[in-house]
């Protein structure tokens, strides 16, 4: 009777220890897939976004400044002082770009739309300037911003000739007018971040069309695309609808500093994806999300490796400004574009497959 008794309740032991092990193992499962989407939205909130903007904000008021002493006395030396001021607070725009929503949400479009827009309209500008027409309550987009600034500011050949130009008091006015422009939309979208919106942003952890995750993805991935169709695709011709590359519509055109502009830009779409700060602390970032999902390990190898060529290749262009590239040379910038392509299946594709995210804007770019 001992016996039996033993036996059965032994039995019953090795069952419910069984059983036991079991719900550990799918307790620890699901603690492997479960993925903290606040943490991620807190870190690039955090260490990306307000960061960026505000060292966006700092070198807009110093533009400004210098801006002004340029109006006021110019000259080659008050003239260069702005171009440098320009040079660093477009340089600053890259790292911000990528983060086009919400607060960067005006009535008459976007911060990246009224700021960032190229090329710019020549024609426009001159007719706004001889009519001393500031006052951009308009979509002519093209005729302000940061790439306004540059085609005032620069001369593709010789700076005194800049110089001279500013003894008409439109130019000064407008060429001033664009700047402050630029200072206040700045302004008001990284005071909406520090002031409530960062919480709206952080606050929403789901994966709908208008989750925190979901708008900095589709965000994320147009300011990605924007380097492989219209930085390059679109001045190598090779946009939809072109027949031949075309050298003017290049960014910055007129500083000759598209490459250090395109370089800037790539290096925060990667930063977004590592999580990283401004500083280069690893953070939690897209690569975090994708390692938490089943078939997200390879993703990101595969990603990783994608994006360490694409590096490579930038590396390697020659030591010229872009226009010169596409006219004398374009086979290493052609090259660049055909590794930003491969990468785009990485950066959108397998992403919004493994992640559930919806892309919410016309991707329709044929990759």
């Amino acid at each position: 009777m001992q016996t039996i008794f033993f036996k059965v309740y032994f039995g019953f032991f090795i069952l419910f220890s069984f059983l036991g092990l079991s719900s550990c193992g799918n307790e620890n499962e699901t603690e492997k897939t479960e993925f903290d989407r606040k943490e991620l939205l807190e870190n690039v909130a955090t260490n990306l976004i307000i960061p960026s903007y505000q060292n966006l904000e700092d070198n807009t008021d110093l533009l400004v400044e210098a801006t002004q002493n340029f109006t006021q006395n110019p000259s080659v030396s008050t003239l260069e002082t702005a171009q440098t001021a320009w040079k660093a607070a477009y340089l600053s725009f890259q790292d911000a770009n990528a983060y086009n929503f919400g607060a960067a949400q005006g009535t008459l479009g976007s911060l990246l739309e009224n700021v960032g827009t190229f090329p710019v309209s020549e024609t426009k500008l001159e007719n706004y300037i001889t009519a001393g027409n500031s006052s951009f309550d308009n979509f002519d987009r093209d005729s302000r911003g940061f790439l306004g600034a540059e085609y005032l500011l620069f001369d593709k050949e010789n700076t005194a000739d800049v110089v001279e130009k500013y003894t008409d008091q439109n130019r000064k006015d407008y060429l001033l007018a664009v700047v402050e422009n630029i200072q206040t939309e700045v302004t008001n979208v990284n005071t909406s971040w520090t002031t409530g919106y960062k919480e709206t942003f952080t606050n929403n952890t789901g994966t709908d069309a208008g989750s925190g995750v979901s708008i900095l993805f589709n965000e994320w991935s147009k300011s990605f695309e924007s380097i492989k169709n219209f930085k390059l695709g679109l001045p190598l011709g090779r946009r939809a609808g072109q027949t031949q590359a075309d050298p003017t519509l290049v960014e910055a055109y007129y500083s000759k500093e598209s490459i250090l502009f395109l370089k800037a830009h790539f290096e925060n779409i990667e930063r977004v994806w590592y999580g990283k700060s401004l500083n280069g602390q690893d953070g939690i970032g897209f690569e975090e999300y994708l390692l938490s999902v089943e078939g997200g390990e390879a993703i990101v190898l595969e990603t990783k490796a994608q994006l360490e060529e694409v590096e490579k290749v930038i590396n390697l262009l020659p030591n010229e400004d872009l226009q010169t590239q596409i006219t004398s040379n374009s086979t290493p910038i052609n090259n660049l574009l055909t590794e930003m392509q491969k990468l785009t299946r990485f950066l959108k594709s397998e992403m919004i497959s493994l992640l559930g995210i919806t892309i919410t804007y016309d991707s329709g770019d044929g990759d």
